[in-house]
C-alpha cells in the first residue's frame, strides 16, 4: 500500500506545479499540422497521377494517413520537441519541392504563364458541401488532445508543454480552450446557417443531447475514485472533471443562444469574459480559487471546475460566431482569400490586445480560465483555423495543376456540368473519404476521445511511465495512437456512428 501511494504521488507532482512555455513556442507547433495534411494531399495527387483513378488499398490508405498525419505530431511533443523549428522547416521544404513536382506534370501536360494560372485559381468556383479546413481543425484538435493526455505521463513529454499550475501557457492549456472552441464550431445553431434565435424546443432537445457527457463524467470519476488513479486536483477540484465542463457549457450557451441572436454572440462572449475577469479583480474570488483548502463543501472541493466554466462559456460563445462566419456560402477562391485574411486579421487584433492584458491585468491561467486565457485561446485558434485553410487553399491549386481532385476532407473545383458527370465524381468521392482517417476521426469524435481516456488509464496501470525509457515511451505512444485510430477507422469503414442522442 505504501508503495502504491507513493507511486501515485510520484505520477501526482509529475504533472504539478509547472509554469508551461512561450506563446511563440505554442504558436509555432499550429504550422506542424497544416503542413502534415498538405503533404498528405500532395502525395496523393502524385501518385493518382501515376496509377490513375484506382484508389490505395483500406490498410495503405490507413498506414498512409497514420503516417503522415499523426506520427509526426507524436515525435513533435516526444524526441524532436527541441527540434520542432527544424522539423517544420523539413516539412515546408518537402512541400515545396512537391509541389513543384505538380506543377512540372502540369507543364508537360500544357503550358500556362504562372500569372494566368493565379488568375484562373482566383476565378474558380469550390464545391461547398462541407468546410473542409473546419473538419481537420476540430479532428487535430482531437488527435493532438489524445496524444497529450497519456504523453503527459512520460518524461520524453516536455514538461513544458504540459498544462500550468496557475498561471502560464502550456501546449495542453491551448488544448482545453481549443477543444471548446471546436465543439462551437459546428454546433446546431451555427448548422442552421439562418442565424436565427434557438427556439426552447431547440434547447430542450440541446439539454437532452449532453447525457453521455455526464455520463463519461460520472464514470470517470467513480473509476478514479475506486482505482485510486493519481489525479492533479488544481486541475478540476476533487470531483468534477473536464466531461462535466463540456455538458455544463453546452447547456449554458444553448440556453443564451435562446435569447440572444447568434449574430452577436461574439459580443456577449466578451462581455461574459470581461465581466467575470472583472470580478476575479473586485472580489476575492481570485484567491478563494488559487486556495489549497478544499475542506469547506463542495463548491470549495471544485472551485477550479466550476469557476472555470464561466470562462469556457464566454470562448463557446465566440466560437460560435467564428463557426457562423466560416460555415457562410462561399464558392469563389478569391471568397475564401478574403475570409481567411479576415481570420488572421482577428486573431492578430487579440494578438496585440493579450499583451496588455497580460501586463495590466493578469497572465493567463487556465485554471482560471481567466480573460487572458480566453483571448490567447480564441487568437491561437484563428491563428490555426487560418494556417489550416491556407494549406487547404495551396492543396486546391494543385489540384488544379494536376487536373485531380481524388484527395478527400479537402475542397474540389467545380468541373462537371452534365448530371453523370457529376454523379459519378460525389460517388468517387464518397469512396475516398470512406478511405480517409480525418473522416473516420470525425464520425465519432467522442468516442475517439472516449477510447483515448480508456486507454491512457489502462496504460499508466501497466506500465511505470514516469520511469520508462525515452524510446519505449514513444513506442507505446505510437502504438496507443494507433490503436485508437485503427478502432475508429474499423467503425468509419463500416459506417458505424456511435451516437446515443
Amino acid at each position: 500500500m505504501d508503495k502504491d501511494m507513493s507511486d501515485r504521488e510520484l505520477k501526482e507532482a509529475f504533472v504539478s506545479n509547472l509554469n508551461g512555455t512561450s506563446l511563440g513556442e505554442v504558436s509555432l507547433g499550429c504550422f506542424l499540422a497544416p503542413l502534415c495534411l498538405l503533404s498528405r494531399g500532395l502525395f496523393l495527387l502524385i501518385y493518382h497521377h501515376c496509377q490513375g483513378i484506382l484508389p490505395l488499398s483500406s490498410k495503405m490508405h490507413l498506414l498512409l494517413d497514420f503516417s503522415i498525419i499523426i506520427l509526426p505530431l507524436v515525435l513533435s511533443c516526444t524526441i524532436l520537441s527541441d527540434i520542432l523549428h527544424l522539423v517544420i522547416v523539413s516539412m515546408a521544404v518537402v512541400n515545396i519541392t512537391l509541389l513543384i513536382y505538380v506543377h512540372h506534370i502540369k507543364k508537360r501536360r500544357i503550358c500556362l504563364p504562372i500569372q494566368s494560372e493565379i488568375k484562373n485559381f482566383l476565378s474558380m468556383n469550390l464545391e461547398m458541401d462541407r468546410v473542409p479546413f473546419v473538419t481537420a481543425f476540430r479532428v487535430l484538435v482531437n488527435v493532438k488532445t489524445a496524444i497529450s493526455i497519456l504523453a503527459v505521463d512520460f518524461s520524453v513529454f516536455p514538461r513544458r508543454y504540459a498544462k500550468t499550475e496557475t498561471y502560464g501557457t502550456g501546449v495542453m492549456d491551448f488544448g482545453v480552450g481549443a477543444y471548446i472552441l471546436a465543439n462551437s464550431l459546428v454546433c446546431p445553431e451555427v448548422r442552421k446557417k439562418e442565424g436565427r434565435v434557438s427556439t426552447f424546443s431547440d434547447v430542450f432537445k440541446q439539454l437532452l443531447s449532453v447525457w453521455p457527457l455526464i455520463f463519461l463524467g460520472m464514470a470517470r470519476l467513480i473509476s478514479l475514485k475506486v482505482s485510486g488513479y493519481h489525479e492533479h486536483m488544481s486541475e478540476y477540484g476533487v470531483h468534477w472533471n473536464f466531461f462535466f465542463t463540456l455538458a455544463i457549457v453546452r447547456m449554458v450557451a444553448s440556453v443564451l443562444l435562446a435569447i440572444f441572436s447568434i449574430k452577436k454572440s461574439w459580443i456577449l462572449g466578451f462581455i461574459i469574459a470581461v465581466a467575470y475577469q472583472m470580478t476575479l479583480e473586485a472580489t476575492e474570488l481570485k484567491s478563494f480559487i488559487q486556495d489549497s483548502d478544499r475542506t469547506r463543501g463542495f463548491l470549495s472541493a471544485n472551485k477550479e471546475g466550476l469557476f472555470s466554466v464561466i470562462g469556457y462559456i464566454a470562448i463557446y460563445m465566440i466560437g460560435v460566431q467564428i463557426g457562423f462566419y466560416v460555415m457562410k456560402n462561399r464558392t469563389l477562391v478569391k471568397d475564401w482569400i478574403r475570409a481567411i485574411c479576415n481570420l488572421l486579421l482577428g486573431s492578430v487584433v487579440l494578438w496585440v490586445f493579450l499583451y496588455p492584458c497580460q501586463v495590466f491585468l493578469e497572465p493567463v491561467s487556465r485554471r482560471m480560465a481567466n480573460l487572458s486565457f480566453c483571448i490567447w485561446t480564441v487568437a491561437q485558434s484563428l491563428l490555426f483555423l487560418s494556417l489550416l485553410s491556407i494549406a487547404d487553399l495551396i492543396l486546391t491549386f494543385a489540384k488544379m495543376l494536376s487536373n485531380c481532385s481524388l484527395v478527400s476532407c479537402s475542397w474540389d473545383p467545380v468541373k462537371h456540368s452534365n448530371p453523370e458527370s457529376v454523379v459519378l465524381h460525389k460517388e468517387v468521392k464518397r469512396k475516398l473519404e470512406g478511405l480517409c482517417l480525418i473522416q473516420a476521426v470525425n464520425r465519432n469524435q467522442l468516442l475517439f476521445f472516449m477510447l483515448a481516456n480508456i486507454m491512457t488509464g489502462l496504460t499508466n496501470v501497466l506500465v511505470d511511465t514516469v520511469n520508462s525509457h525515452d524510446l519505449i515511451a514513444v513506442c507505446i505512444l505510437i502504438s496507443y495512437m494507433f490503436i485508437t485510430s485503427f478502432i475508429t477507422y474499423v467503425l468509419h469503414r463500416k459506417e458505424i456512428t456511435l451516437k446515443f442522442w
